[in-house]
C-alpha cells in the first residue's frame, strides 16, 4: 500500500499576506507612474530620479527622491527589503 501524497494549496489571499509587516521592496519610478501608487503626491519633475519603497502586498509606504531614505525607512519599519528592476 503506497502513502497518498498531496500537494498543499494556497489561496489567493494567502499569497497576498505573505511577508506582511517583515519585507518591503524598493523600486526606482519614473515621474509619470507616481500619481498611480502615490495619488497624493504633487506634480513631479519628470527628470528627477524617484524612488517608493512598497509593502509586500504593494501598499505604497513611501516615495523619495533619495534611495538611502527607503532603507531607513524600511529599517525604522522593521522591514527585511528587496529591490525590483
Amino acid at each position: 500500500m503506497g502513502l497518498k501524497t498531496s500537494t498543499p494549496t494556497v489561496s489567493k489571499a494567502d499569497l497576498a499576506h505573505l511577508g506582511a509587516g517583515e519585507v518591503g521592496y524598493i523600486r526606482k519610478m519614473k515621474a509619470e507612474e507616481v500619481s498611480r501608487c502615490f495619488p497624493e503626491a504633487p506634480e513631479i519633475d519628470p527628470n528627477l530620479d524617484l524612488w517608493a519603497l512598497f509593502g509586500a502586498d504593494g501598499t505604497p509606504i513611501l516615495l523619495t527622491d533619495n534611495r538611502s531614505s527607503t532603507f531607513y525607512k524600511a529599517a525604522e519599519d522593521e522591514l527585511r527589503t528587496v529591490s525590483l528592476h
